[in-house]
Parts: C-alpha cells; structure tokens; sequence
C-alpha cells in the first residue's frame, strides 16, 4: 500500500548496534516529538545503525495516544482502535514485542444499537472481497430493502474510485452520497458510521478522496481488512513505556521535558534554551507547532498548514457498580453516543463496569459543561442498555482533545505536506502530512516509516560523500 516503508514489521539485522558506526560516520539523528511518528522513525533509523535521540516536550511519550491515573483507574486519553489493514501499525507492534498486547476480531462484527430498543449486526460472511459484505448489507435491518441495495450499488461506484484523484480532495462525500440515493437514513446507520469515526468528521463536511480511501482499503479491497483491533493494555504502556524500553535497547535516547524550540542551519536544535548538534531532524509534532518550528527556507508553504485546521473528539468515562454491557463495543444510531467500549479490564478495575463513549466530530461538544454532558449522555446510555437504568453511576468525567485530528474536508490533502522539505537534513513526519492515509495511527506509523527512510538515504549519501563507509 501507498506509502509502506519495505521493513515494516521486520527485524532487521542491523537492530541493536546504533552507535557501532565507522568512524567519523555521520548517524546522529534528532527526532522532534514523541507520539507514534517519532517513535517509528527513532526505531526505524536506529535498525540502519543510526543513533536516534527522541526529544519530546511533555513528560511521557505516546504524542495523541497516552494514558493517565484517575484514583485507581488507568484510563487512556481516548479509545484508539486499528483495523487489520493497518499494516504499518501493525508492523509497530511487531517492532515493539507487543503483538500479544492487542486484541483483533476473527471476522468484523459490529452490533448496532437505537434508543427504541432495536438494532442491527453487521458481520462479514467469509466470501472473497467483495462479496463478504453483501450478506451482511442484506441482513442488516436498520435498512429498507431498497436502501441496502442502493448501498450496494454506491458500494460498487466507490470501489471504481481512485482515491489519490486530485479532483476528489475538493468533493465532499455527504453531497455525493445524495446524488448517488443514499437517503438520510442510510447516510446515518452505514455511512456515517464509519466514515465519521475514520475521518473525525461529518459526511457532508468530509474530502471525498479520504472517505473513499477509507472505504476502499477498510472495506472492500479485503474481506479481512476491516477487522477490528483494540489494546488490551493501556495505551501509556503501549506507546510510552514499552516503545521507550525498545528505543533505548537499540541504543538510542529518550529526553523527556525536552522542549524544542528553534532548528537552526548546522544542523542544530536549541533545546530547553541549549543547544544539540545532530546530522538530521525529523519532525514530528502536529502541523500548528510544525509551522512556527520547521524554518521558512526549508518549508516556504508553511503558513499553509494552519489552514488544515482542527477536528475535535470528546470522550466520555462512565463507571457503573454492575456490568451494563455484555460486549468489547458497540455503535449506535440515532443518539448522541456513537461508540461505546468496555474498558473494564484495561482500566484495572475489579468491580463494576467501565464504559468510554467516543464522540467524534465533537464541534457542538468540546466546549459542554461536564454537567450538562452528564446529564445528556447518562440518559442516551440508559436507552440504549436497560440494565443501566438500574446501575449506579460511581464516576463519570470527560477527555476532550480539542485538536485531535486535522480537519479532513474538501481541499485539505492539497495542504498535507510532503515528508522532503527544502533542507536536505530535515525531514517531516505526522498523520498531518501527505500518507495517502486519513489522520490515525496508522497514517502516523506510515510517515514516521516515510521519513526514517529519507533519513537512511540522505545520510548514506553524505557518508559516501565524504568517503565514510556505510554498513
């Protein structure tokens, strides 16, 4: 797939001797951020022999994607889930040991839910792409008959796209839903669905070439693709502590605190006001902090990055005295909740049930009072599930990620910068940038890859330039 760096999810022979170069070798290299870009690219050089140093600002690593205690629980900033084709992800855990510390569906299977009591199941049959989805669409009853077979045909139409069309990034899916007769309730119980909790985004606000993409690979180019992945530790674990064990036992460096705020020609970075030589940067903090970083002459277009702008999700945490749910997750239409997750397990809780609600395209949320949430999102949990109308709520607060992804509308894939900037030593990496992918973690892994392999390429290049040899 687009974008897939060749050693994904393979252990290279290199790994584990950074440090170990020729003398005089250059293989210094600096890594701007530490959410799931910036670990990638760190564990990505260091298997060339490089020596990676990750300088994240805040005190832990895990960038969107991080953990924090709350009395007893551990709770994660929000609920992040993969599906099976996310194979650079994949091949991250692969890297990090951690393959057992994530749960996948054997096939997708995903219940969902309306506050009258009713609902409907979609589970693919196990029938070659694309046919493993046509039973599911024709049993799924939150459909009329002629809708389901509508959804076939716009199923059909959206599989003849190409999604890397420039023409595509300035159509938003919602209108050409409509044209194609998908009527609001199909738009709401199958599209909107998925694609809002892809793209953090509603349909009629959604780049058609990213919905389409997400359509295609997490749909319809496999049977398996859209089977669905969850932690099953937290995440603080996931992507801190164990990626920060890997990076240091390949011989690189964690600086944690470690705000960075100039790069400088050399090249060099002022760290906490000091500053540090390095031989390449990699960049990898969200586009409003990469535009006042990143230098004019290495990016001239910068200014434009803030024009991609913000989508917000907001989660949130419900602790009941009695399980209320008898599922990992389900979705839910018609309600102001959208999915729900049991975090129970993950959380150390041992009695009780915990539930996170996950609210993308948050923009009349962010800025709720927690009351008015409270009262609002309890009251949508007990239609859905009855047994919650007789549990007790022992906790109840929110997460809200203003910023949690880039705004994915018409006209924003113009403005995802590539991973090259003008500088042959800095490099750029983030969900943010040109992936092909929307903003997730899998198209973070994907530029991390990206940029480790610039990084790889450039700095063999000057090696040899200076007549150092390369392993």
């Amino acid at each position: 797939m687009t974008g897939v760096d060749a050693t994904a999810g393979k252990e290279t022979a290199g790994e584990g001797t950074a440090g170990k170069e020729t003398e005089g070798k250059r293989g210094r290299v600096a890594v701007v951020g530490g959410g799931l870009a910036g670990i990638t690219a760190a564990l990505a050089v260091q298997e060339a022999g490089l020596r990676a140093t990750v300088y994240e600002a805040r005190p832990r690593l895990g960038g969107a994607t991080h953990s924090f205690d709350r009395g007893d629980l551990t709770v994660d900033n929000g609920q992040h889930i993969f599906l099976k084709c996310c194979t650079a992800y994949q091949g991250l855990l692969r890297r990090l040991g951690a393959e057992d510390h994530v749960r996948v569906q054997d096939r997708f299977d995903v219940r969902v839910l309306t506050p009258d009591g009713g609902g409907g199941r979609l589970r693919r049959a196990k029938l070659p792409a694309p046919l493993h989805l046509v039973p599911a669409l024709a049993r799924y009853s939150l459909l009329s008959p002629g809708d389901r077979v509508r959804a076939v045909r716009v199923s059909q139409a959206l599989d003849r796209l190409d999604p890397a069309l420039p023409e595509l990034d300035g159509i938003a899916m919602g209108p050409w839903l409509a044209e194609r007769g998908q009527r609001p309730r199909a738009r709401a119980a199958l599209w909107e669905l998925f694609v809002t909790a892809a793209l953090n985004i509603r349909l009629d606000d959604a780049a058609l070439g990213l919905a389409a993409m997400v359509c295609r690979t997490g749909l319809l180019d496999r049977s398996d693709a859209a089977d669905i992945g969850v932690p099953a530790v937290p995440l603080g674990e996931l992507h801190g502590t164990i990626a920060r064990a890997r990076i240091e036992a390949g011989g690189g460096r964690v600086e944690l605190g470690a705000k960075v705020t100039a790069i400088e020609d050399g090249p060099k970075l002022v760290v906490n006001g000091a500053p540090v030589a390095a031989d390449a940067v990699v960049v990898a903090v969200p586009h409003r902090v990469a535009s006042s970083l990143v230098p004019e002459r290495a990016s001239p277009d910068r200014g434009d990055w803030s024009r991609l702008g913000s989508s917000p999700i907001v989660n949130v945490h419900v602790v009941y005295d009695r399980p209320v749910l008898d599922e990992p997750f389900v979705a839910a239409i018609d309600s102001p909740v959208q999915w729900v997750f049991d975090r129970t397990a993950i959380s150390g809780l041992t009695t009780g049930q915990y539930l996170a609600v996950s609210v993308s395209a948050a923009d009349d949320w962010i800025d709720t009072p927690t009351a008015e949430l409270r009262e609002v999102y309890l009251a949508a949990l007990e239609r859905l599930f009855p047994a919650a109308r007789r549990a007790y709520v022992t906790d109840f607060f929110v997460t809200r990620e203003r910023h949690a992804t880039f705004r994915q509308s018409p006209g924003s894939g113009a403005l995802r910068p590539a991973t090259a900037t003008r500088l042959p030593w800095l490099f750029l990496a983030g969900a943010w940038t040109d992936t092909g992918w929307p903003d997730t973690m899998e198209g973070a892994v994907r530029s991390g890859l990206s940029a480790a392999r610039l990084v790889r390429r450039h700095l063999s290049e000057t090696n040899a330039d200076a007549g150092v040899s390369s392993r």
